[in-house]
């Protein structure tokens, strides 16, 4: 029965991957976007598992178990787990798909997450862990304080979710597609939110079925397939270790028929940023008990406080991280002298320097004197000629090519163009959405090989 974990998973692989479903650039758009678009497709998931999971456990299919609420641990794990995967560049579930894309810079951080969580689940770290879940309380979920069926909260969340979603397809801009073949466009992020929700149903009996009394989930999974790989216990590997597995499987398949799989090894800085961010999901997954896939689509569902409060703190974590590390790289166009004073206290940066591509911006002493300037955003991109301007993103992870086309843009004239190269899968819909969004036209936007991309923005 486990087998149907590796079935469930590659399709939840693919439409993950199709439809660039990542609860950390849905939380991320909140900060940096100031919409809540991309967060509704989150409660279209939470909404029909909530509807699913509540009609399975009156028919008596399934019979859910319901964590207590620890406080401390939740909030500090979650807050935790927020900042790794701004880091990381993806949650639990994206890291995986993404992994699967052929970024080395997720295999780096999806080891460290599952060697963080087998630590903290049963390793060194298992002392801590417990220490922090001992700070318990009686609670559960929301329909167990009040007395009620979990109807009166699906239905009317639900509900509300019907309504966002009306909202803000009504006002959605039409933005250009890629390609002409069907099945190779991405998803509508509402459409693969709705199929997610779906697999998720479908996920706990079968789930159930195999001996594990849960739902779709990505920490504990790979923590175990962690520790299998360096103990060989063979006990380790139940329904949950094929889903992730499966997931794999199915966004390499979707990227590979696609052309969006392509070996893509991260600079020295992305990789540490890797290593930090996925060391501190691990972390904060297990203390919290669940990542944004358990706390933030399965948990939720049930309405447990664990679920719902776990998931506000991601999005803290996510806010802070992204006040913190999310920054356009700094132009350096020199105009003056600084004297010696101001000069050591300069980040001196290049277009062309890893800082561009990781977005951490790290201070560096100048080998000799710096150049007074104040630099229009532009100057980080190649003149073409013409009004006409290149910015090559190559290697950039998401969302740095975005934030630099969008620091750019501040400083172009009316009948200006963009023309920016990018690797990074997700930019395929969020790059045309932010145009379009804003009334610039996409003039050109082509795939430029395997897993790379072309699209050329004029300023209206």
């Amino acid at each position: 029965m486990i087998l149907t974990g590796l079935a469930v998973g590659a399709v939840l692989g693919i439409v993950m991957q199709r439809g660039r479903f990542c609860v950390t650039g849905m939380l991320r758009d909140i900060f940096l976007q100031r919409t809540w678009r991309t967060f509704v497709a989150l409660l279209i998931v939470i909404s029909v598992h909530a509807v699913g999971i509540a009609a399975l456990n009156s028919l008596g299919v399934i019979s859910p178990s319901y964590n207590t609420f620890a406080p401390v641990a939740v909030i500090v794990g979650g807050f935790l787990f927020g900042l790794g995967i701004i880091l990381a560049g993806g949650c639990a579930s994206g890291t995986w798909y993404r992994s699967a894309e052929g970024l080395v810079g997720s295999w780096i951080a999806l080891l460290f997450y599952a060697i963080s969580a087998a630590a903290m689940n049963t390793g060194a770290l298992s002392g801590f862990n417990t220490f922090m879940n001992s700070f318990d309380t009686s609670l559960t979920t929301l329909p167990a304080t009040f007395g009620v069926s979990v109807w009166f909260f699906a239905i009317p969340l639900a509900l509300l979710t019907i309504v966002l979603a009306r909202h803000f397809l009504a006002r959605e801009s039409t933005i250009p597609t890629l390609g002409d073949t069907p099945w190779k466009r991405p998803l509508h992020v509402y459409t693969a939110g709705l199929l997610i929700g779906i697999i998720g149903v479908i996920a706990w009996p079968l789930s159930a079925a195999a001996g594990r009394n849960s739902g779709l989930g990505i920490t504990t999974p790979s923590a175990n397939l962690a520790n299998f790989t360096i103990t060989g216990d063979t006990g380790r590997i139940d329904w949950g270790v094929m889903l992730v597995l499966g997931i794999f499987v199915g966004a390499f398949l979707a990227a590979k028929a696609t052309g969006e799989f392509r070996v893509r090894v991260p600079d020295a800085t992305t990789a540490t940023r890797a290593i930090s961010g996925g060391t501190l999901m691990g972390v904060g997954a297990v203390l919290a008990g669940g990542c944004t896939v358990g706390n933030g689509m399965v948990q939720t569902s049930l309405f447990s406080y664990q679920g719902w409060i776990a998931l506000l703190f991601i999005a803290v974590g996510v806010g802070v991280g992204a006040k913190l590390w999310l920054k356009p790289a700094r132009a350096h166009a020199p105009e003056s002298t600084y004297s010696t004073e101001e000069s050591l206290s300069q980040t001196v940066t290049s277009a062309e320097d890893s800082v561009l591509k990781s977005g951490l911006g790290f201070a560096v002493a100048p080998s000799s004197v710096a150049l007074k300037s104040k630099p229009r955003p532009v100057d980080k991109a190649r003149p073409l000629g013409d009004g006409r301007y290149a910015l090559d993103t190559l290697g950039a992870v998401c969302p740095f090519p975005l934030i630099e086309a969008k620091d750019i843009f501040e400083s172009l004239e009316v009948g200006e163009e963009l023309v920016i190269d990018f690797d990074c899968t997700q930019g395929t819909e969020t790059i045309p959405r932010w145009a379009a969004d804003n009334g610039y036209e996409v003039t050109d936007f082509h795939q430029a090989g395997d897993a790379g991309w072309q699209i050329s923005i004029r300023k209206t």
